[in-house]
């Protein structure tokens, strides 16, 4: 017999199953979860940006893995940041200098994991990413939520 089936029939008799990924990365079916986040950001960002197109054409979208602020509970938030009690969910840059005199954009940053842990399934991942992305985007306009996103709804969180 040979040595790999011995070691795989081994392995499925104590009940851990076959390891390894199920598809091979070169199948384009394949994602890693951060890319399967990033994907989900870009579905719910493209319903704003094809109705906004023109006064979001000089906003950039990032995407951070966590956040590198520390919030306290009952702390006063800025509207630039959407959190989830001490947990921030996303952020708007304002538009600035950087240390070497440049100028930079303004961008809104993601937290994926933070967004990750509160999602239980892809359709709640969808709701809440809409929902920062549209409060974000309604920061940086200048204008109400409900006027970004029509079906805007307040109790996500």
């Amino acid at each position: 017999m040979n040595a790999n089936l011995r070691q795989m029939r081994r392995s499925i008799r104590r009940g851990r199953g076959p390891r390894g990924p199920l598809l091979p990365p070169e199948v384009p079916r394949w994602k890693s979860r951060s890319e399967a986040f990033d994907q989900a950001v870009i579905d719910a960002y493209s319903p704003l940006d094809q109705r906004w197109s023109r006064q979001l054409s000089h906003l950039d979208i990032a995407i951070d893995t966590i956040p590198r602020m520390q919030l306290s509970p009952g702390m006063y938030l800025p509207e630039e940041i959407v959190a989830d009690g001490a947990v921030p969910l996303g952020r708007l840059i304002s538009a600035g200098i950087d240390r070497s005199g440049n100028p930079t954009r303004p961008c809104i940053v993601v937290f994926r994991r933070p967004i990750e842990r509160r999602a239980a399934d892809r359709s709640e991942l969808d709701l809440l990413l809409r929902h920062v992305l549209t409060l974000l985007v309604a920061v940086y306009l200048s204008i109400s939520p409900y006027d970004v996103d029509p079906d805007f709804d307040e109790d996500v969180l």
